[in-house]
């Protein structure tokens, strides 16, 4: 809960839930509308059960009747209406509900009474709010799936909810670790047996088929060729640089057989034609590339003036050079 949600029970909000299989009476806490102005229901667990005991116990007194008090809203700036809060306390003549600034000095009160202390050294301190994120993060590490902690916690979005929960570098690794063992169990043994040497040989041979006269195929293996075979205007056709010759000459004669398509009057053929002309094009320009990256440049030797006047050339290799 929220330090404000908590300080706003009363003593109706301990309810109870009847499930419908077994009959069983499950007690509930009733959480009225707070910051995402929606009610929900917590389980009381037993532990719980016997603190909200105590709690009643100790605000009926020796009347036997919880008082009905006031309490301010530091967001509204308004005082409630009296009613039978749990958390309540007498403030000299009065009794009146806690108010967060005060349940947040009692815990580290509480807290400095123990002696425990940061990495740094000093006191360990804590904000009613921290609870919520230990919680969500203890909840989500030992199994609740986040979807469930996000309606406990009483969050619009889940993303909310991830954001609270915090994760370590060796959680991440482990849980990914229990997730492939995981996924190993559940997949067929076979699959991770030593290959057969007839396997092993059709694998290398794999390779060998990606080779193309003009380049290699960067087809997935045993995947169909959406182009049928039609390299040149194939994305996944890595040209061959010393296939450059090749590529020209296709290039070439697709611009003899458009022009003889054009003057023929064969429409039907020119688009495709065209088609593959724009992949020879776009391979030779990719060969172009390649080459413009793999050239080197050379930058010559830098030639520095000395005091007299004259240039000082440093030789590759000599410290100080000669003029």
């Amino acid at each position: 809960m929220r330090v404000e949600e908590l300080l706003e029970l009363t003593h109706h909000a301990i309810t109870e839930y009847r499930l419908p299989s077994t009959g069983e009476l499950v007690p509930l806490l009733q959480i009225a509308p707070s910051k995402s102005d929606a009610e929900r229901l917590l389980l009381i667990s037993p532990e719980l059960a016997d603190v909200l005991s105590a709690v009643v116990m100790r605000v009926r007194g020796a009347t036997g009747v919880i008082p009905l008090v006031t309490a301010y809203d530091r967001h509204e700036r308004t005082w409630s209406s009296p009613m039978p809060l749990l958390f309540q306390r007498r403030t000299g003549s009065e009794i009146r509900g806690i108010a967060p600034a005060a349940v947040k000095a009692l815990l580290n009160k509480t807290l400095a009474a123990t002696g425990l202390t940061d990495d740094s050294g000093l006191p360990l301190r804590f904000t009613p709010h921290d609870f919520r994120r230990i919680f969500i993060t203890d909840a989500i590490m030992n199994g609740l799936p986040p979807h469930i902690a996000q309606v406990i916690a009483g969050h619009e979005s889940i993303e909310t909810t991830m954001r609270y929960k915090a994760a370590y570098p060796e959680e991440a690794i482990e849980a990914y670790r229990a997730f492939i063992a995981r996924r190993r169990s559940a997949r067929p043994s076979a699959e991770y047996r030593t290959p057969t040497e007839e396997e092993w040989d059709e694998f290398l041979a794999h390779f060998e088929k990606r080779k193309l006269s003009i380049g290699i195929c960067g087809r997935a293996f045993s995947t169909p060729c959406v182009h049928e075979h039609a390299c040149v205007r194939c994305s996944l056709l890595r040209p061959d640089p010393a296939q450059r010759p090749r590529l020209q000459e296709i290039r070439d004669n697709l611009l003899a057989r458009i022009a003889e398509a054009e003057r023929e009057g064969w429409l039907g053929e020119i688009e495709g034609l065209r088609v593959s002309l724009a992949g020879a094009e776009d391979k030779l320009a990719q060969l172009d590339e390649r080459a413009r990256l793999a050239t080197t440049i050379h930058l010559g030797m830098p030639v520095f003036p000395n005091a007299a006047g004259r240039t000082a050339i440093l030789p590759t290799g000599h410290p100080g050079g000669t003029s």
